[in-house]
């Protein structure tokens, strides 16, 4: 399962696959980059970590859903 990030840059938000240099995505504001980023994953099974600006993790997402290896209940 490939690992992305979600963070704050100078030039607004990058989608970056983790260990990567440059970013796969970017977009002026985080609502733009977490479309970007549904769009960019479907089909594929990754971790997308969406941070703060302050970089600390505020969501993780799995795509599919299917693949959460936590089990929640409903």
């Amino acid at each position: 399962m490939d690992n992305y990030h979600i963070t704050k840059t100078d030039n607004g938000w990058a989608l970056t696959k983790e260990g990567a240099a440059r970013a796969s995505k970017t977009a002026g504001t985080k609502a733009e980059i977490v479309s970007l980023a549904t769009e960019y994953l479907d089909g594929k099974t990754a971790s997308l970590k969406i941070h703060k600006e302050d970089g600390t993790i505020q969501e993780e997402r799995t795509y599919p859903r299917a693949a959460d290896p936590t089990e929640t209940k409903g």
